[in-house]
């Protein structure tokens, strides 16, 4: 039986993305991956990342960042594990790391497990595409115009963005709710003339899978530069302010 391996990432969806790629390492070197999550994200990644043993748990289940995914992961017998969180509160001593001050959340994700940072951008590996299910979405919301996506909601912030770059003829297509997948959007994010994204899980995916090589994208952050995730892709950052600004490096 190959040795079982478990990832303390619980939320969130953005997150999990970046970090889906650790995982993938560890399958590549004949581990079994264990991982819980929570619930409500469980819906994006049971398909698109069946080889993963996904575990999902409330997410008003006690202290569910930490300490109730240590606990089922023992629940199914897994005593390596790694946790991928920068810093918690309930969990100061994350901080002590040597180096919390000289990476990006990011970056130090890698380092803690171990893992080639350049591997973050090898995240089409690693997922199952649904075809039937990303072209009943674009179906479902295309009108048959050059489009725009935009993704202006995160966990816990809403951007602003002046459409007016946008030609008026165009279709406007904005990510809200419209699936419980997130990745039932790959096609339509292919397809678009300009996708605009705040930083979170879709500016995520478009910067892992360089499907900004061929669109035009615009990226809106929303943190300061040690908690805004590296860009390995072409980007034009929006309105960022003067600290991010001058620290962001934008790929063109």
């Amino acid at each position: 039986m190959a040795e079982r391996i478990g990832i303390i990432q619980s939320r969130g969806l953005g997150d999990i993305v970046i970090a889906l790629p650790i995982a993938g390492y560890y399958r590549d070197q004949g581990l079994e991956v264990y991982w819980p999550i929570g619930e409500s994200f469980w819906p994006s990644v049971k398909d698109s990342v069946p080889w993963v043993h996904w575990i999902p748990i409330p997410e008003d289940h006690g202290p569910f960042f930490y300490e109730v995914p240590s606990q089922r992961l023992k629940n199914f017998k897994v005593t390596n594990t790694v946790c991928l969180y920068q810093s918690l509160s309930s969990h100061p001593e994350f901080q002590d790391r040597p180096e919390f001050q000289i990476t990006g959340f990011d970056q130090i994700k890698y380092h803690i497990a171990g893992v080639p940072f350049l591997n973050k951008w090898r995240l089409a590996e690693y997922i199952t595409r649904d075809p039937e299910r990303e072209q009943a979405l674009s179906r479902r919301l295309r009108d048959g115009r050059p489009y725009a996506i935009m993704h202006l909601n995160g966990s816990d912030h809403t951007a602003e963005f002046d459409p007016s770059i946008i030609p008026e003829d165009w279709q406007i297509i904005e990510i809200k709710d419209q699936t419980n997948c997130i990745f039932d959007w790959l096609s339509l994010l292919e397809g678009a003339e300009v996708i605009v994204a705040v930083d979170s899980v879709i500016a995520n995916l478009v910067d892992q899978l360089g499907i900004n090589k061929d669109v035009d994208c615009y990226f809106i952050p929303r943190s300061h530069i040690q908690l805004t995730p590296v860009l390995g892709n072409p980007w034009t950052v929006v309105d960022p302010g003067a600290t991010v600004a001058q620290r962001i490096r934008i790929f063109r």
